[in-house]
This record gives C-alpha cells, sequence and structure tokens, in this order.
C-alpha cells in the first residue's frame, strides 16, 4: 500500500495529509476520507486507513491541525481539538478541504471514482465528518465512530445529503447518552437518513488497540471487529443505495 503525503491548503493554511492507496490496483476505486482521532495524522491513523482501503478504495487521512502535527497525547490533544470544537465553521472548512484534497488527487492520478465518497471519522475526527455531513457534503455514507456527536451548528432539514451510521459505546463517558439523544433528535429534526449501533458496556476508543485510559477509553476487540463489517457494508449499502431505517 502507498502512503504519500500530500500538501494541500484551507483558509491561507498549510495542510498535510496522506494519501493511501494499492499502487498495483488499475480501476477506478471510490473515494474514502478518514478524519482520525485527536492525535492527528499518526503512523496508527494511516495503518488504520490501509486496513480499511485495502485495495477497494483510495483514501486520505485528514490533517486538522496543520503542517501534518501530531500531537504527543492529553493535554496537549485535547487542547488542539477543543479550539476547532469551539470554531465548528473552521472545523468545517478544514475537513471539507481534506475532502477536496482527496477528490483532487483521484482526479489527477485517474485512480479515484469521484461518484462514489464516504467518510469515516475516529474519536474527535468521528465528529469531523459529521459536521462535513452537517454542510452538505456531496458524500454517500458517514460513519462516525466513537466520536463526537452534538454541535453548535446543528443541521436543519434538507442540510445533511448523506447516509449516516454512529457506531458508539454505551459507556463512552466521552460523549455520553445526553449526546447520543440530542445527536438523535438533531437526525430527527433534520429528517436525516441515519442508524445508530450502540455497544453495550464498551468504553471511548474501542475499534483503537493504541487507546487504553482506565474508565474512559479501552480496546473492545469484538466491538472493533463488529464495527469494521458494519462500516465496510453500510458504505457499500450507501453506494447502491439500500438504506432505510435505523439501527440502534
Amino acid at each position: 500500500m502507498a502512503v504519500e503525503r500530500i500538501n494541500y491548503t484551507a483558509n491561507g493554511k498549510r495542510f498535510i495529509g496522506a494519501l493511501v492507496f494499492d499502487e498495483r490496483a488499475t480501476e477506478k476505486r471510490p473515494l474514502m476520507l478518514m478524519a482520525p482521532n485527536w492525535l492527528g495524522v499518526t503512523e496508527d491513523a494511516i495503518k488504520r486507513t490501509q486496513m480499511m482501503a485495502n485495495s477497494r478504495y483510495v483514501a486520505f487521512v485528514a490533517d486538522m491541525y496543520g503542517d501534518g502535527k501530531v500531537s504527543a497525547g492529553p493535554p496537549e490533544a485535547a487542547e488542539l481539538a477543543n479550539s476547532l470544537r469551539a470554531d465548528p465553521k473552521e472545523r468545517r472548512l478544514r475537513i471539507k478541504a481534506a475532502l477536496s484534497s482527496l477528490i483532487e488527487q483521484g482526479e489527477k492520478r485517474g485512480i479515484g471514482d469521484i461518484s462514489r465518497k464516504a467518510a469515516v471519522g475516529f474519536c474527535f475526527g468521528g465528529g469531523n465528518v459529521l459536521e462535513l455531513a452537517r454542510i452538505g457534503a456531496e458524500l454517500q455514507a458517514v460513519v462516525c465512530v466513537h466520536g463526537d456527536l452534538t454541535t453548535p451548528l446543528p443541521a436543519a432539514a434538507g442540510d445533511v445529503k448523506a447516509s449516516l451510521l454512529v457506531l458508539h459505546g454505551a459507556a463512552d463517558p466521552v460523549a455520553p447518552k445526553a449526546q447520543r439523544d440530542a445527536f438523535e433528535a438533531e437526525m430527527e429534526t433534520a429528517k436525516v437518513n441515519w442508524q445508530m449501533m450502540t455497544f453495550g458496556h464498551a468504553l471511548h476508543s474501542f475499534c483503537e488497540p493504541e487507546s487504553n485510559v482506565p474508565g474512559i477509553a479501552k480496546y473492545d476487540e469484538t466491538a472493533a471487529r463488529q464495527s469494521y463489517r458494519l462500516i465496510d457494508s453500510f458504505i457499500v449499502e450507501a453506494f447502491e443505495k439500500k438504506h432505510s431505517g435505523r439501527l440502534k
């Protein structure tokens, strides 16, 4: 799997994402934007994207902080992520720029099927792809995995064009049930095609083996395995326009 660092700009600032693709494949493939957790474009994020993309997608790991900055962890990561959570317009501008860069690279190289696009985000990145959906990005599928669910700028009816899937832990203290309830109310009011799968007893970051903060974040192998299967089938069905109803 090839990994190429790609420079792009948003609001006059330089960002460095990672384009991930199987250089041996010759056919055009759907595009997958991957929004990583609050650590940024780390090697773990790139490996996760390689696993999801395989030879089936042309993928791009979004840089939300600029210059490809990678955080060593809290409290720096919290400061960086929270500054964008408090500024949803800038947050949306940056994730939209990452999607535009993916589309540009897919077209320029002749390897991307730009008629089929999906976005997947983990933790802070889950909130980023939901913000991308809220601004009406031309995507078939958006998947938020143990992510931020609420926003200061909720969607209105007709705003969201993509089908949404949320995979969340019932015991997640970072985005607890109150956030799930608020998200559900927002989606119903905005008449979005959405689904949610809640994993019993799961904490935050259950899909990320590198995460282990007692009482807050813990990897759950079973939930992770099921989540990746759900992500794959949800995106494929969104491309085929088979979604209806919800999971909860």
